[in-house]
């Protein structure tokens, strides 16, 4: 609690603004590098209005910049739900996908390639599986009237599970429409229209806004439900709230992007070692380094092979692995110390 009483407003500001700072030098750097690669010092005149060419204003932003855009929503709103999950279970491993919605998510989205659907039948599906699983571990994760930690937990491993089974009997039925499913599987942002930018980046800006606005009440939960409560916290509507946005959050991602893993694992903790535990600067923290990290995961998964590109989801793993079983062997570490 002490370093939550450190944090004064102008400590807060100053910290925003510099992530905020990072987060802008990262989005120009990945529209300047890709298959035609034309440098930061070129893009910022370009900007300024010093240098005409229409085949950069095409690559920005028909291109480069809806990836990006979505790569911020999608990382953003990973990680602040990563976060949120982490608060509301009290268990340092909750991730967004633990809980079974993007594998209900999933299935709506592998139903669809069955059905030879269009994308936005694929998007509909998939949000649909997912608020539906949502729904399902929400209903067997209460107790009492309230949300129980380990039984929705459990719940939404075991309703996952069952899901993920669902997908494997589908893809056995699949053909030409496999490929597209391991990319759904893996996680890939190439596969979102830019039409569909707009509302996916509204969803994950408003929602994870308005969990922001909810960290410090994450900060008294934290101490315990019964001691929340005695301090006049509702913990059964902070509870349902949060999980029900962060749900509705999740499965608006998942239905875009697939399957992005590590990232709202990964970047909660890194968050929390950097800035300490207090909500209040983890939240919005995690949301500008969660986009500053899939923007980068992004860029190198479109440039390493290009013109050919691999999927996001890959690099992620690939990435965020090893970080964080270094992270939890510091951890260990420490604790013994």
């Amino acid at each position: 609690m002490d370093r939550i009483k450190r944090l004064t407003p102008t400590l807060y500001i100053i910290k925003i603004v510099f992530l905020f700072l990072i987060l802008l030098l990262v989005v120009l750097f990945s529209m300047s590098v890709g298959s035609a690669d034309f440098g930061i010092k070129k893009l910022v005149n370009f900007f300024l209005g010093n240098e005409k060419n229409d085949l950069l204003l095409q690559i920005i932003f028909d291109i480069r910049l809806p990836r990006i855009l979505y790569a911020l929503a999608i990382g953003g709103g990973l990680s602040i739900a990563g976060a949120v999950f982490q608060s509301i279970l009290m268990n340092p491993l909750a991730e967004p996908y633990i809980l079974g919605i993007s594998s209900g998510g999933t299935f709506g989205a592998v139903l669809s390639f069955v059905l030879g659907l269009t994308f936005e039948g694929t998007q509909l599906l998939s949000f649909s599986g997912a608020l539906l699983v949502m729904m399902i571990v929400f209903v067997l994760g209460k107790r009492f009237g309230e949300i129980e930690p380990n039984t929705l937990l459990l719940s939404g491993v075991m309703v996952g599970a069952f899901f993920s089974a669902l997908i494997l009997l589908i893809m056995s039925l699949l053909n030409d429409s496999l490929r597209t499913t391991v990319y759904w599987l893996i996680g890939n942002i190439s596969m979102a229209p830019k039409e569909h930018l707009y509302p996916v980046l509204i969803v994950s800006l408003s929602i994870s806004i308005f969990l922001i606005g909810l960290s410090n009440k994450f900060n008294i939960l934290s101490m315990g439900t019964y001691t929340a409560k005695q301090l006049g916290l509702n913990t059964r509507l902070l509870k349902t709230i949060a999980y029900l946005l962060t749900g509705i959050l999740v499965g608006s991602l998942v239905s875009v992007s697939g399957i992005i893993g590590f990232v709202g694992l990964l970047i909660p903790h890194v968050c929390r070692l950097i800035f300490g535990t207090d909500n209040r600067i983890v939240f919005p923290a995690s949301f500008i380094i969660g986009a500053v990290f899939l923007i980068l995961c992004d860029t190198i998964a479109r440039s390493i092979i290009a013109p050919a590109e691999l999927p996001v989801g890959a690099i992620t793993s690939v990435i965020g692995a090893p970080v964080f079983i270094y992270l939890l062997k510091r951890r260990k570490t420490s604790e013994v110390v």
